[in-house]
């Protein structure tokens, strides 16, 4: 407690942060897409087991920042 004076939090502006949160959306909807295509490739064998799960965690990455984002 050597500093009691408040933080200054530089929030984005309201059309940064529409921005992001559009971002966000349409990056975790391909990712999704993808996720889903690639678990229907990876079970044909014709691609490998990564890009499926490189697409799960990009996706909910997204998701998780978008929620941070539109909440408060």
């Amino acid at each position: 407690m050597n500093d009691l004076t408040p933080r200054s939090r530089r929030r984005l502006s309201r059309r940064r942060r529409e921005d992001l949160a559009y971002r966000l959306a349409v990056g975790g909807g391909v990712a999704a897409v993808v996720a889903v295509a690639g678990i229907v490739l990876a079970v044909a064998g014709l691609v490998g087991s990564w890009l499926p799960i490189l697409a799960i965690i990009v996706a909910a990455v997204c998701g998780l920042v978008f929620r941070r984002t539109v909440s408060g």
